[in-house]
């Protein structure tokens, strides 16, 4: 019994000096993409999460995951995210916001506001919209960003206030633009909200330039988006901690430049 005992503890110490002698977890990088080529971490042996350039498509390496399908029938969108050679895990986790990895990257979809259907991206790049009357393709964003949030109008029929309700528009977060100027579009840049007409051909950006859209709430009374973003008041393209933080109200019935409430 004492003889078992004294191998089963051998065992144990051994099997825990094999443990940590191998390998160990690299630390995971956040979603981002490089707009400078000659910046290291944009060549062959890069970071996974980073992209060489930021003036074309045909630059980096994507794939379309899924047809959206609409509450308009002739307008369905594609969503165009970096190839899973380029996707890395977000905190540990290889999550695309539809609960546990499972290999799909087609993202979440959730019914947040009556009418509207909410799509979260990671490493999504871009949307592309088809008008399958017209036969006519067209991008979102027509260079690579980083979309966090895609509002669409829903396919199944929905109602507000026992009265049906049909949304023709499509709204987006994104990280569009290298706000701070380190060569990279990624969280650490202001995150700008739009509004895209129902071709996506005519776009508002809805909050200011100088502000970071930190989150939204609805107001079923109202059928209005609160739009809470942080104000870059020392100017240098980021949403610092110490900054103020302002909310803007937006219609969802006929959206235009949000106004600021407070």
């Amino acid at each position: 019994m004492i003889y078992r005992l004294i191998s089963l503890f051998s065992f144990l110490i051994l099997t825990s000096v094999f443990i940590s002698c191998g390998p160990k977890k690299t630390e995971s990088k956040e979603e981002q993409i490089s707009l400078d080529s000659s910046d290291p971490r944009t060549t062959q042996n890069s970071l996974l999460n980073s992209v060489q350039g930021n003036s074309s498509f045909a630059q980096i390496a994507t794939r379309p995951t899924s047809v959206i399908l609409t509450g308009m029938a002739d307008h369905r969108l594609v969503t165009v995210y970096k190839s899973k050679a380029d996707v890395v895990m977000s905190g540990g986790n290889a999550q695309y916001w539809n609960g546990d990895y499972d290999g799909d990257e087609s993202g979440k979809e959730e019914h947040f506001m009556p009418g509207i259907d909410i799509l979260y991206g990671y490493n999504l790049l871009s949307i592309a919209h088809y008008d399958l009357k017209k036969e006519k393709m067209n991008y979102l964003f027509e260079k690579p960003t980083l979309i966090k949030t895609l509002y669409y109008p829903s396919f199944e029929q929905d109602s507000l206030d026992k009265k049906p309700i049909n949304r023709n528009y499509y709204i987006v977060s994104v990280y569009d633009e290298d706000t701070n100027k380190d060569t990279l579009i990624n969280k650490k840049d202001l995150r700008k909200f739009y509004h895209f007409d129902s071709t996506s051909t005519i776009k508002t950006q809805l909050v200011p330039a100088d502000y970071s859209v930190i989150r939204s709430q609805y107001d079923s009374q109202n059928d209005v988006m609160y739009i809470f973003a942080k104000y870059d008041e020392n100017k240098n393209g980021v949403g610092d901690k110490k900054e103020p933080i302002h909310i803007f109200w937006l219609s969802l019935k006929a959206p235009a430049k949000a106004k600021r409430l407070y």
